[in-house]
């Protein structure tokens, strides 16, 4: 989809295509574009069916507003979920009154839950069709009157004269996705400069940002959203708490780095496994404190106990049964306790899990998590009960 094909969707003739185009989801592609093109010109018939596709699709991060918003394939695929948006909102301190540039908008996700908030935005992008959707999505959702939307460089911005600097660098390159910081756009030392510069600042990554780009004055926040790692988050401009951070959404539990150093131990009777925000925040320690466990490898983010301590921070397993590995062995036990089915989860293992599924050869009417680990240094298999119980805030 381009800029000309994206502004014709927002004519009545385009509004009334794209209308058309929704109420064919679910037809048959083919038969949904031979429909449409019978009152509908073939450009403004892709571009309605285009943008029905990826309103439907983003009902997962929008919810409801999704059908009221415009997207692009690469805007949505890196647009923040509104539930975390929200998060970051309230976190800013978001209210009436305060001045925030967006140096990097795209469609405009973060800017529309700050300006709901009632924040006056100013925002920037270099990409002309994401300026074009970011302001159709702000008037979509009625915040208009809060938000100026331009195309231009975030490098040039002043941040000095903002109360918040927001940044959401683009992690695409003409090759694809990137998960190099200094590929990002606007590149990571620009995005530092800026930072440098801003009385509070608020900065996306990627929740696998390499330590050594995180700058010594900034929290990071690690945030992860029904168990699904989403994003790091660099804030700066207020004394930090802590250096790491985690926060559960959509509950709002929040862990802090506090130096914790877990004990290492054998298996026991339980096996925990920490949620990812806490895994990329590095607060194992602190989860196994939250559980009484230990650790059967230090360098494994696995924690084991013997008691049933329910938390939302790591799904806990019944261990049934704690062999060395061995395809032969693994096998045989497995069959022993009748599994047919396993889910298999690796940390510290070189094995190839769908190598493995087929080597298995398994049989039977039960169900188990099989567990490739490392214990002491010495490659180990877990087998455990399949059905995590409820887990509570902790």
């Amino acid at each position: 989809m381009d800029l000309d094909s994206f502004t014709a969707l927002l004519t009545p003739r385009g509004r009334a295509a794209l209308a058309q185009a929704e109420e064919l989801s679910g037809a048959d592609p083919v038969a949904a574009a031979t429909r449409l093109r019978r009152s509908h010109d073939a450009a403004l018939a892709s571009a309605a069916l285009t943008q029905a596709r990826l309103r439907e699709r983003a009902k997962a991060k929008f919810g409801a507003d999704a059908a009221r918003m415009f997207f692009t394939p690469h805007g949505l695929e890196q647009a923040t979920r509104a539930e975390v948006a929200a998060h970051r909102a309230r976190r800013l301190g978001a209210a009436p009154g305060m001045r925030v540039a967006d140096v990097c908008c795209g469609i405009g996700g973060d800017l529309l839950a700050l300006a709901q908030a009632g924040c006056t935005v100013e925002a920037v992008d270099t990409d002309p069709l994401s300026v074009a959707v970011a302001r159709a999505n702000a008037e979509a959702l009625g915040v208009a009157d809060r938000v100026t939307i331009k195309l231009g460089d975030g490098a040039e911005t002043r941040p000095e004269a903002y109360d918040v600097l927001f940044a959401d660098p683009a992690r695409r390159s003409s090759r694809g996705r990137t998960f190099d910081p200094l590929a990002y756009s606007p590149s990571w030392p620009v995005v530092l400069a800026l930072l440098g510069r801003a009385r509070m600042g608020c900065v996306k990554a990627a929740p696998g940002i390499p330590y050594e780009f995180i700058p010594d004055r900034a929290e990071t926040e690690w945030v992860s959203y029904k168990g699904e790692v989403k994003e790091a988050t660099l804030w700066t401009g207020h004394a930090p708490e802590t250096a790491r951070r985690a926060t559960l959404l959509p509950g709002g539990q929040t862990l802090a780095a506090a130096g914790v150093r877990a004990p290492t131990g054998p298996v026991g009777r339980f096996v925990y496994e920490p949620d990812g925000a806490a895994v990329r925040a590095h607060l194992i320690g602190e989860v196994a404190a939250l559980v009484g466990g230990r650790l059967p490898d230090p360098m494994i983010a696995y924690i084991s106990g013997d008691e049933p301590i329910d938390t939302r921070w790591a799904t806990r397993y019944e261990v049934r049964e704690t062999l060395p590995f061995s395809l032969k062995k693994l096998r045989a036990a497995l069959r022993a306790h009748g599994v047919g089915k396993a889910v298999i989860k690796k940390r510290g293992s070189a094995v190839d899990i769908e190598r493995l599924r087929g080597d298995l050869r398994l049989s039977g009417d039960k169900t188990a998590v099989v567990i490739l680990t490392r214990v002491s240094d010495k490659p180990t298999v877990l087998i455990c009960d399949p059905r995590p119980p409820a887990q509570m805030a902790n």
